[in-house]
């Protein structure tokens, strides 16, 4: 079963596509994750916040994926990084045209 992780946590920038150009080489690392689907980047340059939003295969893959990430973002000085998992409903996803995978 699909599980849908939201990760957010306080982010100094840079944002937009200063954000795109500085992070490519980890978006790259992020598509080849094991049990990765999709990652949403998210940001807010008004409240100093980045993060995502990530499908992955299944629990497992979520988890070990989470245990790694906050660890690199720790590495980067990231001191609070709030997350959670959650279960996926695909019929009512499907009629809202969520992308599943």
């Amino acid at each position: 079963m699909p599980k849908l992780l939201q990760i957010d946590f306080p982010f100094s920038g840079p944002f937009g596509e200063q954000m795109a150009e500085a992070l490519k080489d980890l978006a790259i690392s992020i598509a080849g994750e094991r049990g990765f689907i999709w990652k949403i980047w998210t940001e807010n340059e008004s409240t100093k916040e980045g993060g995502g939003i990530y499908l992955f295969e299944n629990e497992e893959t979520a988890k070990s994926y989470l245990d790694k990430h906050t660890a690199r973002l720790k590495g980067f000085g990231v001191q609070e990084v709030h997350a959670k998992i959650f279960d996926v409903n695909e019929s009512l996803s499907n009629i809202t045209n969520g992308p599943i995978g």
